[in-house]
């Protein structure tokens, strides 16, 4: 069994590895030419680089490929037509991500809510100041995207009190986590009584510029906007306006159309906006958490089991089970 991690160039860049070197070959492509070498004869990829596009361009060296796991939970830079056409399993590191981005999320909200940003300042001006801030609890948030990380985040913000509502592909009633799901056509509605508007939706051709001026135009003039889902989701502009008049009164993003954010990109100058470098899914010691989910699926794979988050090649996703 020959495993190829692209995206890395040595054992000791994928901690935990280790372990299966005692019944598996391991080989690594750290840029396009080791991957056109090493593909040819690999039974499983293992896409430590999220963010690479290479396979796509060397997928005719891809004729022993029987599994690739993505360590990431969006799989829109692997998603190429050959691919999704394949019968090539394809899986990625849902779960691994979701308390961490709910702990950012519910950071963000506790920020706003509580003005730690205005103590900060009245701080460096020596100034006591004492003002009133609102309680997060009571207040309603919308999340748009209710898969795995939608659901870590609503659980938590369920936890100190907020009323949490879902967005997702259909209407529904009795979910265990969210009070309703609305349909994605109806998200004018959903967001308009909402005090958070937290986008997590995955990159997929229906998603993109998701968020418009008319969701924004149709928020709160008090409420924010959180996307930790794909940035391609947000049409950019449309944001920048919505802020700059005051549409809603604030806004957080943690990912972008374009990665690392271009220093001369208007978004740095928008109003009210924190703008923080992909980072809400990452935690102290996260790899060696996906190397270790990646090592159970594994052992599934050996046993001739079933694999988990198994996405599903025509919808990008891993689709929830209820």
């Amino acid at each position: 069994m020959k495993i190829l991690v692209n995206g890395a160039e040595k054992l000791s860049d994928v901690p935990g590895l280790e372990v299966v070197t005692s019944y598996a070959q391991v080989a690594y492509a750290p840029d396009e030419a080791h991957l056109a070498k090493e593909l040819p004869g690999s039974e499983i990829l293992l896409g430590w680089d999220f963010r690479g596009r290479e396979l796509s361009s060397q997928w005719r060296h891809a004729h022993r490929l029987k599994w690739i796991h993505w360590c990431g939970a969006g799989v829109d830079a692997v998603l190429f037509d050959e691919l999704i056409r394949s019968d090539v399993i394809l899986t990625n590191a849902q779960g691994l991500f979701d308390r961490a981005m709910a702990e950012y999320v519910l950071g963000y909200m506790l920020m706003e809510t509580k003005r730690f940003i205005g103590s900060w300042e009245f701080q460096k001006a020596h100034n006591w100041q004492y003002r009133l801030t609102p309680m997060l609890a009571g207040q309603r948030a919308v999340i748009v995207g209710v898969g795995s990380i939608g659901r870590g985040i609503a659980t938590l913000l369920k936890a100190v009190g907020v009323r949490v509502t879902g967005v997702g592909r259909r209407a529904r009633t009795g979910d265990p986590v969210f009070e309703r799901i609305d349909a994605q056509p109806d998200i004018l509605q959903a967001v308009s009584e909402a005090d958070w508007v937290i986008g997590v939706l995955p990159s997929t051709p229906s998603t993109v510029n998701y968020f418009t001026q008319a969701v924004f135009t149709a928020m709160a003039p008090t409420a924010r906007f959180v996307n930790v889902g794909r940035g391609d989701a947000v049409d950019d502009q449309a944001l920048i306006r919505a802020l700059e008049n005051g549409d809603i009164a604030g806004a957080m993003l943690d990912v972008f159309r374009e990665e690392p954010l271009p220093a001369s990109a208007p978004l740095w100058r928008a109003p009210h906006l924190v703008i923080s470098p992909h980072m809400s899914g990452d935690y102290t010691d996260f790899h060696r958490d996906m190397v270790r989910q990646f090592v159970d699926n594994l052992t599934n794979y050996r046993n001739g089991a079933e694999l988990f988050n198994m996405v599903d090649k025509q919808l990008g996703f891993v689709p929830t089970k209820l």
